[in-house]
């Protein structure tokens, strides 16, 4: 009887070791899985991160070139005028910046209102510049016979281009420049105590603002 009872103890106590063990291990996290979580975790954090990052680059370029326009676009802005001969050959580039650039659009072979336009500037400014020289003259000014420096390098970089393109650039450039011709005009006019001088500007004041508007209509066509 003792024979047979001491190895059926034995069996009972192989069998609940065993259930043991089996019930530990099903309470053991898995690790493997909750790594894998932790990796895809940081996959997606990496990507939205990288994709932000590449937002913000976008934006400020964005805002770099927003900036850009803006700066050019200054309807605030004047050209060098302190003193009368100063205004002079101010207004002496001014001309020969829309006349120079006007044939160059010529040259371009623009059609339409930018054509009609290119004559008109060369035409008016041609005009312009005979009344001044007058003025000059008398004062001993000598003017300067070509476009400014800022003038010569954006025409260097309109010579790149063609077609719509460029008539695009042209009237865009052409609002810029009489905005900023009117602005000097009228920031002159109350400076300057030489009726010569007033007589010239109050006489180009309205031809201006005419180019101006004018400008402004024909380049939004060309949007």
């Amino acid at each position: 009887m003792k024979k047979v009872f001491l190895p059926a103890v034995l069996a009972a106590a192989l069998l609940v070791g065993t259930t043991s063990c089996t019930d530990n291990k099903g309470d053991k996290p898995d690790v493997t899985a909750t790594e894998g979580n932790n990796a895809d975790d940081n996959y997606m954090g990496n990507a939205t991160n990288g994709e932000t990052n590449a937002m913000n680059d976008g934006d400020s370029t964005g805002a770099a070139a927003g900036a850009d326009m803006a700066a050019k676009a200054d309807p605030n802005a004047t050209a060098p005028h302190k003193d009368d001969p100063e205004f002079m050959m101010s207004a002496a580039h001014s001309d020969q910046n829309e006349i120079q650039l006007s044939k160059m659009a010529l040259d371009k072979g623009v059609s339409g209102t930018a054509k009609e336009h290119a004559n008109m500037m060369i035409k008016d400014h041609t005009k312009s510049t005979a009344d001044l020289k007058a003025i000059a003259a008398k004062k001993n000014v000598t003017l300067p016979t070509d476009m400014d420096a800022e003038h010569k390098a954006i025409a260097e970089q309109m010579k790149a281009l063609s077609g719509k393109e460029f008539e695009q650039r042209y009237l865009q450039q052409m609002v810029m420049d009489h905005q900023k011709t009117l602005n000097t005009l009228n920031a002159h006019n109350s400076m300057t105590q030489d009726p010569d001088v007033k007589g010239f500007i109050g006489k180009v004041t309205p031809v201006v603002q005419g180019h101006l508007d004018m400008s402004k209509k024909h380049a939004d066509m060309k949007m």
